[in-house]
């Protein structure tokens, strides 16, 4: 196995240009450690992500889900894994996160079919678009799109330099594991 050429940026080969940057959400995690060597998409992609991460019309609890449908499909265990800790931190509970994996019902179904629509066919056909408008709210469907596309862009990022699980979260699930 050969060491990807985009590991995590350590805190003394952090770019000075986005030093600003270290002390928030980009040194907070290997993913964006890794998009550090980026730092003019780093820079721009934070706005995007304050959006899709903190003020979504999704909400927390369904933004989540979302997450955690996207990173399944894509196989995404970067993702996977950290957003399994964040839908515990929110309360979910493990029996409606593996469903994400699965095929889960009610809301939880649609928001599945949804992801899996985008990853599949590039668009949210017209009822499914309209159910989830009438669900969750108009700007929730542009948010559920977007959320699909942010997430798959970072799963191409960790899939693609193999960036590790940031150890605090590899911790938390090694101690608490998604039980069957």
């Amino acid at each position: 196995m050969t060491t990807p050429s985009c590991l995590p940026i350590a805190d003394d080969q952090w770019p000075g240009d986005i030093a600003d940057m270290k002390a928030g959400f980009a040194g907070a995690l290997n993913v964006y450690r890794t998009m550090a060597h980026h730092p003019a998409l780093l820079r721009a992609w934070a706005p995007l992500r304050q959006h899709i991460v903190k003020d979504s019309a999704l909400g927390a609890d369904r933004s989540e889900l979302v997450i955690l449908r996207a990173a399944h499909r894509m196989g995404s265990a970067y993702e996977w894994i950290h957003h399994v800790s964040r839908a515990r931190a929110l309360g979910i509970s493990n029996a409606r996160i593996r469903s994400m994996a699965g095929t889960p019902d009610g809301e939880d179904g649609l928001i599945a079919r949804a992801v899996d629509a985008l990853l599949d066919e590039a668009r949210l056909p017209l009822q499914m678009e309209q159910a989830i408008a009438a669900a969750m709210g108009q700007q929730a469907v542009f948010d559920l799109m977007a959320t699909v596309g942010f997430y798959s862009v970072l799963g191409y990022i960790v899939m693609t330099y193999d960036t590790p699980i940031d150890q605090d979260v590899a911790n938390e699930i090694a101690q608490h594991p998604l039980s069957k």
